[in-house]
């Protein structure tokens, strides 16, 4: 398995580098953002971890770019901002995983782990519900034949209510589907997320195929 840690600080990124060798991996230093995206490591590796605090283009443009163009590899952020904003700003720019500064290495080779063995053994699937057509390997939704563009967290919102038909999802169960954790902040976050992913596979329909359920949360209609 390839890993590339793009990393400014070269205290950091030595003592990574070489715990992930030694772990049997091989390992590419990159030391800015610009170089990242010109070198296109995100796409040229298997997992990268990135930090945000980057000189001349930040992590977050650099995930972002990559996400905009279709790169799918899983990103693990490291870095020292971990508020609960923080966090949810690098799940939307597309994060698989988020670990703070200070950090234990032995935590981050089992963070690296687990997101290969999640990306290795996870099938090729389609998730179809009446119109809906949902591709996990190509993060794409289909209505009725027509392509219909997504966020990442819109994605993973319709992922989670087509897995569950008919059932409610409960708006924890959306936190920790999306971003990994539970957010006890304003619940209008996910309302928010959840409107726009209404307005867009909604459109021309007299009803919805997301339905509130008061003082629990969504379900999907099963047709």
């Amino acid at each position: 398995m390839h890993i590339s840690i793009v990393e400014d600080d070269p205290v950091i990124a030595k003592a990574v580098r070489t715990a992930i060798c030694e772990a049997g991996h091989d390992c590419t230093w990159v030391a800015d953002g610009e170089a990242a995206i010109r070198d296109n490591t995100l796409l040229s590796s298997d997992i990268v971890v990135l930090d945000l605090m980057l000189p001349k283009i930040g992590g977050l443009d650099v995930l972002r770019a990559a996400r905009a163009a279709g790169v799918r590899t899983p990103v693990i952020v490291l870095t020292a901002m971990g508020t609960v904003p923080h966090k949810l700003e690098g799940f939307e720019a597309g994060a698989d995983d988020y670990l703070v500064k200070p950090f234990a290495i032995d935590e981050l080779l089992a963070r690296i782990e687990a997101i290969h063995r999640r990306t290795t053994l996870k099938p090729t699937m389609e998730l179809e519900v009446g119109d809906l057509q949902l591709s996990l390997s190509t993060k794409r939704l289909s209505l009725a034949g027509r392509v219909i563009d997504l966020t990442p967290t819109e994605f993973s919102m319709l992922e989670l209510l087509m897995r569950f038909t008919g059932q409610v999802v409960t708006r924890k169960m959306l936190c920790e589907h999306v971003w990994g954790f539970d957010w006890d902040g304003p619940t209008n976050v996910i309302e928010v997320h959840m409107n726009r992913l209404r307005g867009k596979i909604d459109r021309n329909r007299d009803d919805s195929f997301i339905r509130t359920i008061r003082g629990r949360g969504y379900a999907l209609a099963t047709g």
